[in-house]
């Protein structure tokens, strides 16, 4: 499948799909989104010392660099990617320069020279797992605080926002832990509503006027 970088509208990059319409990031702005989703609505409201992040779909590694430069916490951070980016992809994108961020530049190539399938120290509070897995493989029970769902869409991929998925994702959680995403479908809180979770509709990132935001009580 054909892949390019695209400017999106903040001036950060992302990953393009042509053939499905598709980004890895908003075309609206790639760093607003994960500030706005991820960040706002997801880590910002958790009141712990230490908390453990799942990250459905790794990706660029946008999500995990920006929490790590916005969190004042101890971070275990585990990022799911069945199909990791190449490396000359990710030398292309431009998120270190967009963030102003150059002096944390080597965080960022760490997070992806590391390897994959090993927890890796990338800093005194910043925990990194990578694994090369399909979400419906993930088996962690009561391990997670916060989960970023950044799958994806169900227009291209539905399998990926089915209430099996958010069975996983429900089981994964801690209680009271917290899942966030971009998406903000009917049919998608449906599915979250029927494993358990309890969902609010929230305003969304710019190019969107809504976003989920699911807690397990």
């Amino acid at each position: 499948m054909k892949r390019e970088i695209i400017i999106t509208s903040d001036g950060s990059t992302t990953i393009h799909l042509p053939d499905w319409n598709e980004q890895y990031h908003s075309k609206h702005g790639a760093i607003q989104e994960a500030y706005h989703v991820f960040i706002k609505n997801g880590l910002e409201i958790l009141d712990k010392n230490e908390i453990s992040i799942l990250e459905i779909g790794f990706g660029t590694g946008l999500n995990s660099f920006i929490t790590f430069l916005e969190s004042d916490k101890t971070v275990n951070y585990v990022g799911v990617e069945a199909y990791p980016v190449a490396e000359e992809e990710v030398a292309k994108l431009n998120y270190v320069a967009e963030l102003k961020a150059v002096a944390k530049e080597s965080v960022f190539k760490k997070m992806h020279e590391v390897s994959w399938g090993v927890k890796h120290k990338i800093t005194e509070s910043f925990y990194l797992t990578k694994r090369q897995q399909f979400f419906k493989d993930i088996d962690d029970i009561d391990t997670f605080d916060l989960i970023y769902f950044d799958a994806f869409g169900a227009r291209n991929q539905p399998e990926l926002w089915t209430e099996e998925i958010f069975s996983i994702m429900f089981n994964a959680l801690k209680s009271n832990g917290v899942l966030v995403t971009y998406s903000a479908k009917g049919s998608v809180r449906r599915a979250m509503q029927a494993v358990g979770f309890e969902v609010e509709r929230l305003p969304g990132p710019p190019g969107k006027r809504e976003m989920l935001r699911a807690v397990k009580h």
